[in-house]
């Protein structure tokens, strides 16, 4: 399922790309063989490490890329494409073949995350689509890795939908979860991708009532005693105590736990357990929230908190992955040719290329080599499968001969997140600039 407005994803495109089709058809080059390569140049300061993630909302979004009558009519009279290009496009789906790194692995520089072999049409009216899709969740999921590693074992809370797009905001719920939150405030993430959700009250919810006490007493009710209250609308004191007496009076020791959403957090946290404990609420648990973001979260680690609501700072503002989609080779009159782009700044090797790892005398990841594997019997270079001697998943099949044949889900994408983290030195968590996770070696 994917998160658009209901129909085709055909025109979440840039003109270029079928001004480019109409082109080629005209010219009788757009059935050509192809080969296009999804990856980036650099990392993002300060970041040593990235995080690949979309990569099932885009083949999702591929599976409804087809141009509706409506749309060819619409694209037509606009004079975006002629009768012919029309033509070509009716109708037609995705027939090629896609391999990828699978979703929530670790990816460096100038080594492809993601290729594309196809017609040179097809390819070419891919490039926006994918590009928006992975470009906006691996930038997300990258800085809630980072948010992860700060917070090491308190819980985590995705709280960022009313700072972002509503179709963006879903789709930033599942990056984070897939790197590794523990719940969303996203109800659609929640139904599209089964991501866990949570929720309680806004300060609201406080306002709305005329005294303090009669808020938590009807939310408990409602909720019942485990629920979070919030304890910052007028007084932070006055208001632990009225949490504890509420939760006293249905018959517990204190609330399931109390958030503080401004102020000194660090301060304030401590005070918080101090009364809590004080008053015989041991249990109730400490959650923060408040423009919290990686640094924030890591000056906050020996304060009292159990759990942390992100927001604002995850889902807007983040350093673009800067990730590109390229040709790397063309077939005509029989022969593969590898092309490659030149420009200052901007340079891409030609041909069909792999990566492979090595490990370091620890057994953890030290070193990419980018690679070009050897030609196969359909003279097109891909990988054989995927796998390097020591035991390193790369590139994997998503979409073969136009049929999709991976349906991993985004709990498929954490668990193979988690175990990526976890083979990563400690020194490549570091949030701080500094030597990338895994040294890179060019073809």
């Amino acid at each position: 399922m994917v998160i658009a407005p209901p129909g085709s994803t055909a025109l979440y495109t840039d003109a270029y790309e079928l001004t480019m089709l109409t082109s080629a058809i005209a010219e009788g080059i757009a059935d050509r063989p192809a080969v296009f390569e999804c990856f980036c140049r650099r990392l993002p300061e300060p970041y040593r490490f990235g995080i690949l993630a979309g990569l099932g909302r885009a083949l999702d979004a591929i599976e409804d890329f087809r141009f509706t009558a409506e749309e060819l009519d619409w694209l037509q009279e606009t004079e975006v494409i002629d009768d012919s290009t029309a033509q070509w496009l009716d109708g037609r789906t995705f027939s090629g073949r896609i391999t990828a790194y699978p979703e929530g692995e670790l990816y460096s520089p100038g080594s492809p995350v993601l290729t594309v072999e196809a017609p040179l049409g097809e390819a070419m009216i891919l490039e926006t689509l994918l590009l928006s899709i992975i470009n906006h969740d691996t930038a997300v999921a990258t800085k809630a890795a980072r948010i992860r590693v700060a917070a090491r074992e308190r819980s985590l809370a995705e709280m960022g939908s009313r700072r972002t797009h509503e179709v963006g905001a879903v789709a930033a719920a599942r990056a984070a979860w897939i790197a590794g939150f523990d719940a969303t405030s996203n109800l659609a993430a929640g139904h599209q991708y089964d991501v866990p959700t949570m929720g309680t009250a806004a300060h609201a919810w406080t306002l709305a009532h005329e005294h303090e006490a009669a808020a938590f007493d009807a939310q408990i009710a409602a909720l019942g005693v485990d629920t979070t209250l919030l304890v910052d609308t007028y007084d932070i004191p006055t208001g632990i105590e009225r949490a504890v007496e509420a939760a006293r009076r249905a018959g517990s020791a204190g609330p399931g736990a109390i958030r503080l959403d401004s102020g000194d957090l660090a301060l304030e946290a401590k005070r918080a357990r101090r009364q809590l404990d004080e008053l015989g609420a041991t249990a109730t648990r400490i959650v923060v929230s408040g423009d919290l973001d990686e640094f924030r979260i890591a000056e906050l680690a020996t304060s009292p908190i159990d759990s942390y609501g992100v927001g604002t700072k995850l889902v807007s503002g983040l350093p673009n992955p800067g990730f590109v989609y390229k040709l790397v080779q063309i077939t005509y009159g029989g022969v593969h040719h590898d092309v490659e782009k030149s420009s200052s700044g901007k340079h891409s090797d030609g041909g069909r290329k792999s990566a492979r790892r090595r490990r370091g005398p620890d057994g953890r990841l030290e070193e990419q080599i980018t690679v070009l594997p050897t030609d196969d019997e359909s003279g097109l270079r891909r990988p054989t499968d995927g796998i390097d001697p020591e035991g390193w998943r790369g590139l994997q099949r998503l979409v073969w001969d136009g049929a999709r044949v991976d349906r991993s889900d985004a709990a498929a994408a954490r668990a193979h997140h988690a175990a990526v983290m976890a083979d990563l030195p400690s020194a490549a968590r570091a949030l701080d600039s500094g030597e990338p996770a895994v040294r890179v070696h060019g073809p």
